[in-house]
């Protein structure tokens, strides 16, 4: 007989070899591909007392023979969750390379990093067609996702490559490394404590049921505490030197999407204040496809910002007491908004197999400087038109754009706009700092 579980029992331990069919078994039609060798093949870490399974830590456990096994019933549970998570390949996240990467301390350290491990394998000769032809012993998962399969790779400028994954396995990887890094913290605690009380040599262990003995212990059950404003009003520039703050920002979740565990701190790059900690993946999600120094194009996840999830974006932007105050956005997003919203009626459609679709890709120039408003004007563009066309749709000044927004703002979030306005202008800085423009696409300068 092989080594997959019996069909039934669901309460006892399996061997890491069955654990890795019966994962791949029952993943077998989720959105999110998986692979094989989530607990025996590299990067998994099994003997060392856990594994990661999408953004779960499985607790690992060494019988009395010697074997180490892990619970069918965990297998089964991060199965059924993977399975249940939708997946929008066309929703993409940018993961790399970028030209500086945030350092970790050394509790902030994880066996996964996740980013680290995809960039040093691409950055190889031929990296990509390895990953892609899946070489033995080659660390192709993580945490039990096959990431090949999902892996989209651009050109820029004719040489520049950027890589980028569906921002739903973005998710996961940030859940997973977060936990983990929970799981080692928990880990050494119990460690210190059990070194204080016990001889060393005679290490804890605890038996099961059977009498099988273990050196697992039980992950943390505490999730990522609700962030309620504790860094409102604080400049990104005092509190990003501040010794602590990596971890002090891990222990919340994400202020946006508020379902990941936060990972960076999100500032308003035009006035300089704390926004709210969130995960990796809502902190790229506001970015559009391409950032210029005065030209940007507008991403269709603008789509999500700007409609369904219009209200917690919106509250978002506004902790910023700045924005908040003028009420208005960061020049970016305001142009953004401007070409997506207030220029809808003005954008040609065409023919479609399913109707008509939105003309080409929407683009908006601007030429003065939101601190002068008088002399900043918008220019929203079609590209890319199917016809051929490469057309302006109108000329907008930066004043009347930012009224166009307000009116909007007091229709779409009526709370958010309440809570915004000339009055509340206490200790803003005299002279909001400029627009720093971003060529090189790089880091997030104008957000």
């Amino acid at each position: 007989m092989s080594e997959r579980a019996m069909p039934g029992r669901t309460d006892g331990l399996i061997s890491l070899g069955a654990a890795d069919a019966l994962w791949v078994d029952l993943t077998a039609d989720s959105a999110v591909p998986t692979a094989p060798g989530a607990f025996t093949c590299s990067p998994a870490q099994a003997r060392v007392g856990y594994a990661l399974l999408g953004g779960h830590v499985v607790a690992t456990v060494r019988t009395s023979s010697g074997q180490w096994s892990v619970p069918e019933a965990e297998v089964r549970r991060a199965a059924a969750e993977l399975n249940a998570v939708g997946m929008d390949r066309r929703d993409l996240v940018r993961i790399g390379p970028f030209r500086e990467v945030p350092r970790q301390g050394r509790d902030e350290e994880t066996q996964l990093r996740w980013r680290r491990r995809i960039a040093g394998e691409l950055r190889e000769p031929s990296g990509l067609e390895r990953a892609a032809r899946g070489e033995v012993g080659r660390p192709y998962h993580l945490a039990g996702i096959d990431w090949r399969q999902m892996l989209v790779e651009r050109i820029r400028d004719g040489t520049r490559r950027t890589w980028w994954l569906p921002r739903a396995v973005v998710r996961l990887l940030d859940a997973a490394e977060h936990n983990e890094t929970r799981w080692v913290e928990a880990a050494r605690a119990h460690q210190a404590g059990a070194a204080a009380t016990e001889p060393p040599s005679r290490p804890r262990q605890a038996g099961d049921a059977d009498g099988r003995q273990t050196t697992s212990i039980e992950g943390p059950t505490a999730s990522p505490r609700l962030y309620n404003g504790e860094l409102e009003g604080q400049l990104y520039s005092v509190l990003s030197r501040k010794p602590g703050t990596p971890r002090r920002v891990a222990g919340w979740g994400c202020a946006v999407c508020r379902t990941a565990p936060a990972a960076v701190l999100d500032h308003c790059h035009e006035h300089g204040y704390v926004r709210a900690p969130v995960c990796q993946s809502c902190n790229t999600q506001e970015r559009p496809d391409h950032l210029y120094s005065n030209d940007i194009r507008v991403a269709n996840r603008y789509t999500r910002l700007f409609h369904t999830d219009a209200d917690d974006w919106l509250r978002h932007w506004h902790r910023c007491p700045g924005c908040r105050a003028r009420t208005t956005l960061p020049l970016p997003h305001l142009a953004a908004w401007t070409a997506h919203i207030a220029c809808r009626s003005l954008r040609p459609t065409h023919r479609a197999p399913g109707g008509r679709e939105p003309c080409g890709v929407l683009r908006v120039s601007w030429t003065g400087s939101q601190n002068a408003p008088r002399s900043c004007l918008l220019t929203v563009a079609v590209d890319f038109c199917p016809s051929g066309e490469h057309r302006v749709l109108a000329r907008i000044p930066y004043r009347e754009a930012a009224e166009r927004f307000g009116v909007w703002l007091a229709e779409t979030a009526p709370a958010v706009a309440a809570a915004a306005g000339p009055d509340r202008l206490d200790g803003l800085p005299a002279q909001p700092r400029p627009v720093i423009a971003d060529v090189s696409g790089e880091g997030l300068a104008l957000f």
